[in-house]
């Protein structure tokens, strides 16, 4: 079940560092022990997201390559669509109507990248 909503998020297991990890590993737990209810599911989300706007912050916007180039940070681009995936699966765990609006503005931003 656990897999499954990873995947809808577009993440897999090897994906997640080290405090993703942990919360999957305390989500199966709770599983185990009395069922995964929606409340608790949101909650784990929240602080899978949390832990990606952590990791985040402190990620530099560019690398420099010889001390002269600087190229856009490929794990910073990672972890901002990771973000944008944590952010719609928590929407669509609130409301339907803010998962509608996140999802649209997800949809929108893809359209005006192109």
């Amino acid at each position: 079940m656990i897999d499954e909503i990873l995947e809808k998020a577009g993440l897999k297991y090897e994906d997640l560092n080290a405090t993703e990890k942990q919360t999957f590993h305390s989500m199966l737990e709770q599983l185990n022990k009395s069922g995964l209810t929606p409340a608790k599911l949101k909650d784990y989300v929240i602080s899978m997201r949390d832990a990606v706007e952590q990791e985040l912050v402190n990620e530099p916007e560019f690398i420099r390559i010889l001390g002269i180039f600087a190229v856009p940070n490929r794990k910073q681009i990672y972890l901002k669509a990771r973000l944008r995936n944590y952010m719609l699966l928590q929407a669509f765990l609130s409301t339907p109507e803010k998962a509608r609006e996140q999802l649209e503005n997800a949809l929108s931003g893809m359209i005006a990248k192109k």
